[in-house]
């Protein structure tokens, strides 16, 4: 570690993976800003480490609070080496038990709002010519299921901007990963999970993951902490990967699910190849 700490700036800070990366942080002697849409949560981690900690409020889909809270960041810290754009939360419904009100804000909190964050500190990693963001999405990120899809949507609209944004800011050597966790315990399956009323007619197709997602809360196998370590890991290394899949859960579906699209590849490759204009 450098003599002047590295300062991790950490969206959604107040519970689950946001709290657990505040904590590593600091347990790892890292200057932290915490930020979150209610702080009070926050309070007891000030504790640790009052002279590394900057608790700073923070809606991410309020226009001019990324800028005021990077800006403090700045002021307290004068640098900020890594940022994770955590802040989120889930959707289970059908696509049409989904209304129109609902996906809106949840693109604007997971999706939109992370852009605001990467507009409002992206100056600065660039002037600094070093840096990392970490987005954290999901194996939902990758893959879908019948129920999921709004969750999904979000997440897959959150990696494709990071893909490009990865390239965008390589030259300042600013690093760009994607995280995706699987089934961690955090609270995203509690009370950051909203479930849509149910129609009869996807009871079969989305029963199961309404049942999946009431069930796992408290019982998932990953550990934040862990997690922490590992996002820490990747971002030091001399090649940081594009996309971090986390759990051996998240590693199976993944796997599986890039073998799939291969074999659809393959079996359709002839019919895909047979489309060129002929002159």
């Amino acid at each position: 570690m450098s003599a002047t700490p590295e300062t991790w700036f950490i969206t959604g800070a107040s519970s689950g993976f946001g709290l657990a990366f505040a904590e590593h942080a600091l347990a790892r002697g890292f200057n932290v800003v915490a930020t979150a849409r209610r702080t009070r949560a926050l309070e007891a981690l000030a504790a640790q480490a009052p002279d590394r900690l900057l608790i700073h409020p923070l809606d991410v889909t309020r226009p001019g609070d990324p800028e005021a809270a990077v800006a403090a960041a700045l002021a307290r810290f004068g640098r900020i080496d890594v940022v994770i754009n955590n802040a989120g939360y889930g959707v289970v419904g059908a696509v049409e038990e989904t209304p129109e009100p609902e996906l809106r804000a949840l693109m604007e909190t997971n999706f939109f709002g992370a852009a605001a964050v990467i507009r409002a500190v992206a100056p600065t990693l660039r002037a600094q010519r070093h840096g990392a963001i970490a987005n954290i999405s999901s194996l939902g990120g990758q893959l879908s299921f019948a129920g999921f899809g709004a969750y999904s949507a979000s997440k897959f609209a959150l990696e494709g901007l990071s893909e490009a944004l990865a390239q965008e800011l390589a030259p300042f050597g600013v690093k760009v990963m994607i995280v995706e966790p699987g089934a961690f315990r955090t609270g995203l399956a509690g009370a950051a999970m909203r479930h849509m009323p149910g129609m009869r007619a996807y009871e079969e197709a989305v029963g199961p993951t309404r049942a999946f997602a009431h069930g796992m809360d408290g019982t998932q196998d990953g550990d934040p902490r862990k997690a922490a370590a590992a996002i820490e890991k990747a971002l030091a290394a001399p090649k940081t990967p594009l996309r971090l899949v986390l759990g051996a859960d998240a590693v199976d579906a993944v796997r599986a699910h890039a073998e799939t699209l291969l074999g659809e590849i393959a079996a359709w490759e002839a019919v895909a190849r047979d489309t060129r204009h002929e002159a």
